[in-house]
């Protein structure tokens, strides 16, 4: 250990253990303020949040089922015309669509507070890492918020509208006609998206992993076929029982993992070449 290493861990173990819980609470305070912040105004425009995002994927000018409903035409494959025939909503409770309207106003709040509650929780972590550490980690921040992003924008603009196609238009008899629950509706958006932009974290846990000792990249390639079926398991909870959608989930899966590796082996390297320079 240098003796900068050794200075900075000195001033890390001079704070005490309740200041450090003082320390964590206000950064607490600060994210839970972000995220009310942005809850009052997605609240406020409350119109662009639900009708142009969230119950857009059901409807056939969205995106994703324009594109699909394209491309079907070309290769003559009419199934994947999506969501042509928009399923009915309803609220069949006094609050519902109040209580709705508050929740997803906080799940979004979260969602696009992210970067900064990651933020705040890394400049707790922050002074109790080495310089070697701070160096190495470097855009943590930066990568964490553009993987989230890029897993929320996955789940939203794939899994969700081919989701809400299988589950809104599955009939056990054609004398039952779906009338989907308000809450039922946004709690599967809702799910995916968060799941998604979750999951998209694994380069991140992946790092500081390999950074703590738990992993590196021979545990992550013995593990590699039992990798698999918890990531086909993944796919099978977050994706509607169909093959395709299930593979559409897995590809990005199992590239995050392969992305791991590469990542935890970049660390063991680098780790490697700092111990023998000392």
């Amino acid at each position: 250990m240098t003796s900068k290493q050794k200075k900075d861990k000195k001033n890390q173990d001079e704070m005490s253990f309740l200041e450090h819980l003082e320390e964590l609470r206000w950064h607490i305070v600060r994210s839970v303020l972000a995220i009310f912040l942005i809850a009052i105004v997605a609240f406020i425009y409350h119109e662009t949040i639900f009708d142009s995002l969230i119950l857009a994927p059901k409807n056939p000018g969205f995106l994703t089922n324009r594109i699909l409903c394209e491309f079907g035409e070309r290769v003559n494959v009419p199934a994947l015309c999506i969501n042509n025939n928009p399923f009915e909503i309803i609220n069949i409770k006094m609050a519902g669509q109040f209580t709705t309207h508050i929740t997803v106003s906080l799940i979004a709040g979260i969602i696009l507070a992210f970067p900064y509650i990651f933020y705040e929780f890394w400049l707790f972590f922050k002074p109790a890492l080495y310089s070697s550490e701070k160096q190495h980690a470097r855009g943590a921040v930066f990568f964490a918020s553009f993987l989230f992003t890029l897993g929320v924008l996955f789940g939203y603009l794939i899994i969700v509208p081919l989701s809400v196609h299988f589950l809104g238009s599955y009939n056990v008899s054609a004398e039952v006609t779906n009338q989907i629950n308000l809450r039922s509706y946004i709690g599967t958006v809702t799910s995916i998206t968060l799941a998604s932009g979750l999951i998209f974290e694994l380069p991140i846990i992946s790092y500081f992993l390999t950074r703590i000792g738990l992993i590196d990249p021979a545990f992550l390639r013995k593990y590699r076929k039992h990798s698999l079926i918890v990531i086909l398991a993944l796919a099978a909870i977050i994706t509607p029982p169909d093959i395709f959608s299930q593979i559409l989930v897995c590809i990005p899966l199992l590239f995050l993992y392969e992305l791991g590796i590469m990542i935890s082996g970049r660390v063991i390297a680098k780790e490697k070449a700092r111990l023998s320079e000392e």
